[in-house]
C-alpha cells in the first residue's frame, strides 16, 4: 500500500474519539510526547488511545496480576502500554518505518520485571493480553468508521499490520529482558533479593551466619520490618532514604533494604530487644513520610529469622489494610503500626467472608449514602466509648443531642437492642468504618 493509499484508506482513524470525557491531561506519557502524537494523528485519536489504554491496562492486570503489584508499578505499566498504543496508531497511519523507536517508557517496565523476578513467560502473557485487547478495539473501530465497501479489506490489513507490529515489539522486549536478566542475575543486588526471598519462605533452610554475612545484616538480632510505598513512581534512592529514616526513628542500629517494585520496597532494622523506641519516634516517622508523600506499614519486633519473617508478614498485612482503606476513600495514614490494625487485618483476611459477616450483622444499616454512614460511625464510637455521649460528641465534633438521635435511629434501623450480639455488632461496625465499600458491597457489585 502506498503512502497516499494508506492516508486515503485510513482517514477513518482521524474520526476516532473516546466514548467518555477524556482530556489529554490524563495521558501517562510526557507532555512533549502527547503534543507530537496530536500533531501526527489529531487530538481525538490520541484521546481515544488514552481511554483505550485504561481499558487494556485493567485487562492485563486482571489476567496477569503479578505485572501490577503496587500503584506505582501499575502506573509504570500504564505509561509503557500507552506508548505502545500510540506507536500502533503511528504505524497504521504512517507505516512501520515512521513509528518512533521503542522508547524508554516501554523498556523501563521490562527492566523492572527482571528485578522483580517475574518470569519472561508472564511478561509475554501480558503482551499477548494487551495485543488482543488493542487489536479488538482497532478492528471494532474500523468496522464502525471505515467505508463499508473497503471495511473487510481494511480489517484484514489492520490485523496483519498490528500482528507484525507486536511481533517486532515482542522481539525487542525479549532481547531487553534477556540482556537485563544476564546483568541483574550476576549482581550483588539480585543475590541479596534472592536470599531474602528464600529467608521469607517457611521452607527455607539457610545457614544464618552465612546469610548474615552476604546481607551485611545480623539475622540473629531483633528485627522490625517495614514496607514503604508511594502511589506514584519514585526513585529507588528516595524510597530507600525514607525507609532508613523510618527505621532509625524506631531505634534501628543497622538496616536492610530490598526494592521489590517501582514505588515499593521492603526493609528491616535491628532494634532493641526490649521493644523500647525513642521518644517522639512516631511523630518523626509521620513527618518524614508526609513530606515525601509516601506511606509505610510496620510489623512488630521479632527475634531471629522467625522474627524477621513474622514482622515482615505483619507489615504486609498492615499495607493491605491501608490499601483497602484508600480504596474506601478513608483519610490516608502515612504510618501504620500492625499492632493498631491487627484485628482488622485478621478479620479481612477473607474479604468475601468479612463482607458477608458485615452485611448480615448490620442489615439495613449497611446501606449506602452519607446519612447511613453517619449512623454507623456514631454507633461504632458510641459502643467503643462505653456509651458515653460526651466522649462521642467530642470525638465527632457534634452536639450530644445529635449523638442521641443517631444512636436511637441506628437502633431502629438494626431492629434489635444494642446488647444483642454486641461483640459481633461492634466488630461489623469496625470493619465498615475502616474498609467501607470493600465489606459493605458484595464483591460482584460495581464500585
Amino acid at each position: 500500500m502506498s503512502e497516499n493509499d494508506r492516508r486515503v484508506r485510513r482517514d477513518w482513524i482521524a474520526r476516532l474519539g473516546p466514548r467518555g470525557e477524556v482530556g489529554l491531561d490524563r495521558a501517562a506519557s510526557p507532555r512533549a510526547t502527547v503534543e507530537d502524537a496530536v500533531a501526527r494523528v489529531g487530538a481525538d485519536p490520541v484521546r481515544w488511545a488514552i481511554e483505550l489504554n485504561s481499558v487494556v491496562l485493567r485487562r492485563i492486570v486482571g489476567e496477569v496480576p503479578v505485572l501490577g503489584g503496587s500503584p506505582a508499578a501499575v502506573e509504570m505499566l500504564r505509561r509503557g502500554n500507552e506508548a505502545t498504543t500510540l506507536r500502533a496508531l503511528f504505524t497504521l497511519v504512517e507505516g512501520p518505518a515512521a513509528a518512533p523507536p521503542t522508547g524508554e517508557a516501554i523498556l523501563e517496565g521490562i527492566r523492572e520485571f527482571v528485578h522483580r523476578a517475574i518470569p519472561l513467560e508472564r511478561v509475554l502473557h501480558g503482551v499477548r493480553v494487551g495485543h488482543a485487547a488493542t487489536t479488538e478495539a482497532f478492528l471494532r473501530a474500523c468496522a464502525e468508521l471505515a467505508d463499508p465497501e473497503e471495511a473487510v479489506d481494511e480489517v484484514t490489513a489492520i490485523s496483519r499490520e498490528l500482528f507484525s507490529y507486536v511481533d517486532d515489539l515482542s522481539d525487542t522486549m525479549i532481547r531487553t529482558y534477556l540482556v537485563e536478566h544476564e546483568v541483574w542475575s550476576t549482581s550483588a543486588a539480585a543475590a541479596r533479593a534472592d536470599l531474602v526471598r528464600s529467608l521469607l519462605s517457611d521452607a527455607a533452610a539457610t545457614d544464618v551466619g552465612e546469610a548474615s554475612s552476604v546481607l551485611g545484616y545480623n539475622l540473629r538480632r531483633t528485627h522490625e520490618a517495614v514496607v514503604v510505598w508511594s502511589d506514584a513512581p519514585k526513585g529507588g534512592s528516595t524510597l530507600q532514604a525514607a525507609a532508613i529514616e523510618v527505621l532509625r526513628a524506631r531505634g534501628a542500629t543497622t538496616t536492610l533494604v530490598i526494592p521489590v517494585a517501582s514505588g515499593r520496597l521492603w526493609a528491616w532494622g535491628t532494634v532493641p530487644p526490649d521493644g523500647t523506641h525513642p521518644t517522639g519516634s512516631w511523630e518523626t516517622i509521620t513527618e518524614t513520610l508526609s513530606r515525601q508523600r509516601m506511606r509505610a506499614a510496620l510489623g512488630t519486633p521479632g527475634s531471629g529469622v522467625a522474627g524477621f519473617r513474622r514482622s515482615h508478614r505483619e507489615a504486609q498485612r498492615g499495607e493491605r489494610v491501608e490499601r483497602l482503606r484508600h480504596e474506601a476513600g478513608r483519610v490516608p495514614r502515612y504510618a501504620t503500626a500492625y499492632a493498631d490494625v491487627a484485628a482488622i487485618a485478621l478479620l479481612a483476611t477473607d474479604l468475601d467472608a468479612a463482607g458477608d459477616f458485615v452485611r448480615r450483622e448490620l442489615g439495613a444499616l449497611a446501606a449506602g449514602g452519607a446519612p447511613m454512614e453517619a449512623l454507623r460511625t456514631t454507633l461504632y464510637h458510641y459502643l467503643g466509648a462505653e456509651r458515653s455521649l460526651v466522649d462521642v460528641a467530642r470525638r465527632l465534633h457534634v452536639a450530644r443531642g445529635t449523638v442521641t438521635y443517631r444512636v436511637k435511629r441506628a437502633q431502629e434501623v438494626l431492629g434489635h437492642d444494642l446488647d444483642d450480639r454486641r461483640f459481633a455488632l461492634h466488630t461489623a461496625l469496625a470493619l465498615a468504618e475502616e474498609l467501607g465499600d470493600a465489606v459493605l458491597l458484595p464483591r460482584d457489585v460495581e464500585r
